[in-house]
């Protein structure tokens, strides 16, 4: 009977002995599955890696032909707006003049100013070259994409909103703002013992009430 028993707790170990080994052979096989999915995963990856690599290159090139074309068209945008301060220092030397007491109507100041003029002209001829243009403002409706309100000024001949006066010339560099002018524009004047509408009908139904 001992024998028996150690012959199957021999048998039984051999089983088990040899279990793990299938267990093995079939980890082995769900493996190469799981390395077979992993593989076309990865190949579906790699794709998607390339789509949008090339989606990027091809964005850069573009980003990067805007770039050079706007460089080519605008690269003096910050210079030319330095150089307008040669224009409104001219302007401001020619009223300087003009206001000086011991200088009106004298022949010298009258070839200083033309001279003042012919170097200005000159300026504005170079900025036009340059497709630098300045802004008309004059009797124009305030616009804040080109226009700078700074100051009110009552005018009954004008809509209101109105530039009328003129501050510091505005310039556009091609379609793009450089300066905004700073303008005075118009509104209308309040003038005292007048009523609006709402206040003479309510003298009217006043006048309208029966005496009590």
């Amino acid at each position: 009977m001992m024998e028996k028993d150690q012959n199957i707790n021999s048998d039984e170990n051999n089983i088990k002995q040899e279990n793990p080994k299938n267990e093995e052979f079939k980890d082995d096989k769900n493996e190469k599955k799981e390395k077979i999915l992993t593989t076309e995963e990865k190949n579906i990856e790699l794709e998607d890696k390339l789509t949008r690599a090339f989606a990027e290159m091809e964005n850069q090139r573009r980003r990067f032909e805007k770039e050079k074309d706007e460089a080519f068209e605008y690269g003096g945008f910050s210079f030319a707006r330095e150089t307008l301060n040669l224009s409104d220092n001219l302007e401001r030397a020619k009223e300087s003049l003009k206001n000086d007491e011991s200088l009106k109507n004298s022949e010298s100041l009258k070839k200083t100013l033309e001279h003042l003029e012919i170097i200005h002209k000159d300026i504005l001829s170079i900025f036009k070259k340059n497709n630098i243009e300045p802004i008309n403002s004059i009797n124009k409706k305030l616009d804040p994409n080109y226009h700078q309100a700074m100051m009110e000024i009552e005018d009954d001949e004008k809509e209101s909103g109105t530039i009328v006066q003129e501050i510091q010339k505005g310039f556009l560099m091609k379609d793009r703002l450089l300066r905004p002018a700073l303008v005075g524009v118009s509104k209308k004047t309040f003038k005292k013992g007048t009523i609006n509408e709402n206040e003479k009908e309510i003298e009217e139904n006043k006048e309208k009430k029966p005496a009590k």
